[in-house]
Parts: C-alpha cells; structure tokens; sequence
C-alpha cells in the first residue's frame, strides 16, 4: 500500500519489506541489553521572526559561505555540480571565490547533458529552458575548469536496473539512472562533490508552492494524481485497495505535526504546511536518490543547502518574505544578487534536466511493451495490463500528469513500470493485499 500510494517516495520510517523499518530523519537507535530504544534528536521549531530584512539577508548570506566553505573541507579532490541553475550557480560561486582566496587550483564543475537534446529540447512550465547557456555563463565568470558529461539514451536506458539495484526499489527512472551514469563519470576525475540539492525544499522553489492546482488539491502537491494512481492497479486489487484513504490518512497525520503561531499570516501558515511536508517528505526522497546514485559510484555528495542552521532560520521566516516579489525563492534571489550574473539570479526555476530525445521514449516504450507482452511478467498480476498498453500506444500522453514531482511524465512513467517489473523480478517479494 504504502508504494502504491506513494512511489518513488515512501512514508518515513516505513520500509518496502513487511516488518522491515528504517530510522526515520532526527532520530537516532541505541541498542543494549534491555532492548532498542529510538530517541529523536532534532525538530523543526516555529518561532517568531524578529529579525529586521537586513538582519534576514545578512544571517541568510553569512550561513550560506559557512556551511559551503565547512563542505568544502576535505582530504580529496572535490568539485561542485554545475547546471546553471541558482541553486548550483550559488554553491559555484562561493566555492570558486574559496579555492581563490586559499589559493588553491582551479574549481572543477561538471554539468550533465544528453545527446541531441540541444536539437530536441521542449519548453514546459515545469522546465521553460535548458541549461547550457547559463553553464558558460557561470564557467566563464568564475573561470572553472568545466567538464560536460553527455549521456546518450542506450546507456541512459540500460542503466535503469542499476538504478534500481542502488535504491533498493523502482525510483524516479531516469532521473536516477542518468544522476547514476553522472556520478560515475564524475567519480573518475573526483572523489567528493558538493551539489545544490535541498535549497528548493527550504528557500520554496517548486511550482507546488505557488500553482493554484497543487495548493488546492488537499494532498501532496508533488503527487496529485490519484485517481490515476488507483487506474494503474489490477482491477481485482482495486477493489481491495483504497489508495485515497491511505494517502489522505498519511497527508493529515503530517500536518498534525505542523506548529501554527498565533502571529502567523493566513498564507505564512498555509505555506508552512507545505514547506513541512516537502521537507519532509520529498526532500527526503531526492536525499535518498543523491546518496544512492552517488555512493554506488564511491562519489561522495554533500548538499551544504541541508545545513540544519539554514532549514531552522528559513522555516520561520514569513511567507511574504522568503517568496519576495511574488517569486519562487524570492528571498534567496535578493540575498545573492551581488555574487552571480544578473541572467542567473532572474532565472527562472528549471529542475535537473532529462532527455527530449525521441530515441528515449522509443527505447523505454519497446522495454514496456515487451515486458507487458510476455505472460509471465509479474507486473502483469500487480498493476492494469490494458491501461499499461493503453498508455504504451499513446506514447505516454494517456498518462496527463506528472506521476511524481516534476518529471515524472510519459517517457519516465514508462521507464518508471520497467523498474518495477524489473525490482519484481530480481527481488520476488510476496505482496499481501
């Protein structure tokens, strides 16, 4: 149930195996002779924010060098991802002024690409731009030592069961497996590389925060589409199986923890409410995505954005400020607009990048249509034989929402139904309904 409904993502604590838990974030296991106790260290704690703006930019720009000039320590080579993207840019950019100022060689970046994506990239809300442009930018104004991996879609397609063997489970197809094949190239030239994850969670940089769908939709904004959800299973589980009920019982167990002040505007706390289960919830997903897809190459990734000093300042600033000027990470645009190129700084969020080559959708839609052809495929006992051609024949746009986060659609709602037939395969669990 709790994949079902959820998946890549899962409920904190809970694992996939029956009677099988993992340790939830902030908690910490102690085991001796009188058992296992499970203790939690650390919580997110609403406060008022006294602080003046001024005061607010300066304590935001003193813990961003901070906590990336302490991740930059370090016995090995280390360099930073770069896409061009705020987020990276900014890790970019005090890293670069660090190793200049220690007189230390040039900062290597590296940025990751697909073949013919330049020729075959496709606007959307959710991705309005690509990447290289801002890339030179940046590699140009800070004078890095730039390395473009460009993955081409036979390994990016191929690489999906790897993927799932790093996360232990079907993840977010080949949002996984090409950070998998990024990170192996990345790991020949460096052992240690900082990265721009997180500050989306915490400086409120997703669509979900400001469309009016996802704010409406009464359930995890990253995953609205339910009903779709319960479509895809067999129709005999279905019966069984209320997908809805559980997700909304997980929805409003979350918000139960959600501390509302007294002082609190009407959007501050309803935005808390959604900066709370991001955090906790998809930011942890995509930490599990990194980590996997990183230590399986031996790359070591450290996300300086996840600094818990930063998370307890930004949680309590209100709405009308950390989303200054009506803009996603408002706040956090301001604070950096003297350190990064003005094109930079006025981009507009665009998320790690996939693949537009039709090649890709050919590829994961022959995998798919194989797999659903062949009787003894044990998807075919789990999940909707006929709505999974269905979406096949229409090369995915059977499918209209994003399955999960932003890039889930049609080529990787595809590749995602491979990973689970593959994960069903290689693991035979047993499922109870």
């Amino acid at each position: 149930m709790n994949y079902l409904a959820f998946g890549p993502a899962h409920t904190p604590g809970s694992g996939i195996f029956k009677n099988i838990h993992e340790l939830k974030p902030a908690h910490f296991l102690l085991f001796n002779k009188s058992g296992i106790h499970i203790e939690r260290y650390w919580k997110l704690e609403s406060k008022e924010h006294t602080d003046s703006f001024g005061k607010t930019c300066e304590n935001i720009r003193y813990l961003l060098e901070d906590s990336i000039s302490k991740q930059l320590v370090s016995d090995v080579p280390i360099c930073a991802m770069l896409s061009g993207g705020l987020d990276s840019s900014i890790i970019t950019a005090y890293a670069s002024n660090y190793y200049k100022k220690n007189n230390m060689p040039k900062l290597n970046t590296f940025s990751v690409d697909y073949v013919d994506n330049d020729k075959n990239f496709v606007k959307s809300d959710f991705q309005p731009n690509s990447d290289n442009y801002y890339i030179d930018i940046m590699r140009k104004k800070f004078n890095t030592n730039h390395h473009e991996i460009v993955i081409d879609t036979p390994e990016l397609a191929d690489a999906l069961e790897d993927a799932m063997i790093a996360r232990d489970f079907p993840g977010m197809a080949d949002v996984d497996s090409s950070m998998l094949l990024f990170c192996k190239n990345i790991s020949k030239e460096a052992k240690v590389a900082v990265s721009g994850e997180c500050s989306d969670e915490i400086f409120a940089g997703y669509p979900w925060f400001f469309r009016e769908d996802a704010l409406n939709s009464n359930t995890f904004p990253w995953s609205i589409a339910i009903s779709e959800r319960q479509k895809l299973l067999n129709p005999d589980i279905s019966k069984e199986v209320n997908l809805k009920e559980y997700i909304d019982y997980r929805y409003n167990e979350s918000l139960s923890n959600v501390d509302i002040l007294d002082s609190d505007s009407k959007e501050t706390a309803e935005k808390r409410k959604i900066s709370y289960l991001t955090i906790n919830w998809f930011m942890q997903t995509l930490l599990d995505r990194s980590d996997r897809m990183s230590m399986q190459n031996g790359l070591e990734l450290r996300v300086p954005f996840c600094d818990y000093r930063i998370v307890e300042y930004m949680w309590n600033i209100p709405w009308e400020i950390k989303a200054l000027n009506g803009r996603e990470k408002g706040l956090l645009r301001y604070v950096v607009r003297d350190l990064l190129p003005e094109e930079i700084v006025d981009r507009k969020k665009s998320p790690y990048p996939k693949t537009h080559n039709p090649t890709y959708l050919l590829a994961v839609k022959n995998k798919l249509k194989k797999i659903m052809y062949n009787k003894n495929s044990p998807i075919n006992n789990l999940l909707n034989r006929e709505y999974i051609i269905y979406i096949i024949e229409t090369d995915g746009k059977a499918f209209t929402r994003p399955w999960f986060g932003q890039l889930m659609t049609g080529p990787q709602l595809m590749a995602y139904l491979c990973q689970v037939n593959m994960w069903l395969e290689k693991y035979q669990p047993k499922i109870e309904i």
